[in-house]
């Protein structure tokens, strides 16, 4: 008599291969997930930082290119840890704005103002908001430190007249509604228009 083995599975192998297999593609699915998630993240947190890389950049800009104003009053007219107002030709007409840098909360804001009149003047005239950065963390550490001529820090309350060049240190959480990860942007510029001025 001959027997015959069942090359079938059996119903316990079945059960077993099935949540083998379960198992495996909801793992699978979780590291994909994971993956593109993560890769979101770190593509928003790459364009937030270079955004505010550039901004930061721009407002040196402005500074570098700090002048004697449309009324002729000097330069620079205020400077703070968290705030700045001077005068420059930011844009492509011929005018000279005033321009005031100015941290509200955690977010950092310009204000240009155009002169008008004739003789020119700035008092009077809509002064336009745009937002720079946003999510700043500084807490106390200065978001602008000014230094003469030398490179010298200038302590307040700081002579305006010896002013030649700014220093920014932003720290910023480009993600408020994620865990924190601050990061430091930092550059420097010399007010080129009247720097030879400061150093006599």
């Amino acid at each position: 008599m001959t027997y015959f083995r069942s090359k079938a599975f059996t119903l316990i192998e079945t059960i077993v291969v099935v949540t083998l297999t379960t198992f495996i593609l909801i793992t699978l699915s979780s590291l994909i997930r994971y993956f593109y998630i993560t890769n979101a993240y770190v593509l928003e947190q790459s364009q937030a930082v270079n955004s505010a890389r550039r901004s930061i950049q721009n407002a040196l800009s402005d500074f570098r290119g700090a002048s004697y104003a449309a009324d002729g009053s000097y330069p620079i007219q205020a400077v703070g840890t968290s705030t700045a107002i001077f005068f420059a030709n930011i844009d492509s007409d011929t005018a000279i704005e005033k321009v005031r840098y100015y941290l509200q909360g955690s977010t950092l804001y310009r204000g240009t103002t155009d002169p008008a009149g004739s003789p020119p003047a700035y008092a009077g005239q809509t002064e336009k908001i745009t937002l720079v950065i946003d999510n700043i963390r500084n807490g106390t550490t200065p978001l602008f430190t000014y230094y003469d001529s030398t490179g010298a820090e200038l302590i307040p309350p700081i002579n305006l007249s010896k002013i030649a060049s700014v220093r920014t240190l932003v720290l910023t959480d480009v993600n408020a509604n994620r865990a924190p990860n601050v990061y430091t942007l930092t550059g420097s510029a010399t007010l080129r228009n009247i720097h030879n001025l400061n150093s006599q």
